[in-house]
């Protein structure tokens, strides 16, 4: 059986340059995705609200979530290449959001300011996961909540190829993007017995995990 103490030794490092681009115009051909999920939330979130995206790389679910409604969001991401390209990619959509450089498992944020944080597709590579899931709680107000959306480490070869068969990717993208999810995301990926092994070290008061083909939602309340 894995243990957590065997998961990923390795320390995070962001994407930057070249391959931070490359991330940004593949993913950018899933912004059906990135609309859907924030409209989800929007219904969800009442006006004002104050928001943290982690790992956010180019922004595009923060600067969609921007233009529906008037809430206060910040993005932190690892990544100086994803912070300035976010910048430019909110002030180029007209909208507020502000983009800052630091670590999920350190963030350089005030505790209990945020009413809810999402984490979207990046929670596999951070090297301390279960610093960065404190970190989350930290950061959010009593009875905020959090989302974290990503594969799920147990997801077969099968279910890997339906589901960025789905994503809308051009035919070298959806090549590319299934090789990587195979060869080097779905190792990182944790299941749903492991988040729940994590987050049982965190304070959280309620935890709800439900899973699909693909992937994991863990919805967390502090």
């Amino acid at each position: 059986m894995t243990t957590l103490a065997m998961l990923k030794p390795r320390r995070d490092a962001g994407m930057e340059g070249l391959v931070a681009r490359w991330y940004a115009a593949n993913t950018a051909e899933m912004m059906n995705q990135y609309v859907e999920l924030a409209r989800r939330i929007h219904g969800e979130l009442p006006q004002r609200s104050s928001v943290l995206e982690v790992a956010p790389g180019p922004g595009y679910f923060s600067i969609e979530l921007a233009k529906l409604g008037q809430y206060e969001i910040t993005g932190l991401d690892l990544s100086h290449t994803f912070v300035k390209m976010a910048a430019k990619k909110a002030a180029e959509a007209g909208v507020k959001v502000q983009f800052k450089q630091g670590s999920a498992s350190g963030m350089p944020l005030d505790s209990n300011c945020f009413d809810f944080l999402l984490c979207r597709a990046a929670f596999k590579n951070f090297a301390k996961p279960v610093d960065a899931l404190k970190e989350m709680c930290r950061v959010l107000k009593p009875g905020g909540r959090g989302l974290i959306v990503d594969l799920k480490g147990d997801a077969s070869p099968s279910e890997i190829s339906h589901g960025v068969d789905k994503m809308g990717l051009s035919g070298l993208n959806r090549l590319l993007t299934k090789l990587a999810f195979k060869t080097v995301l779905l190792r990182r990926a944790y299941t749903k017995q492991q988040f729940d092994g994590m987050l049982k070290q965190t304070d959280f008061r309620h935890v709800d995990i439900i899973e699909s083909n693909l992937g994991l939602e863990i919805s967390m309340t502090k």
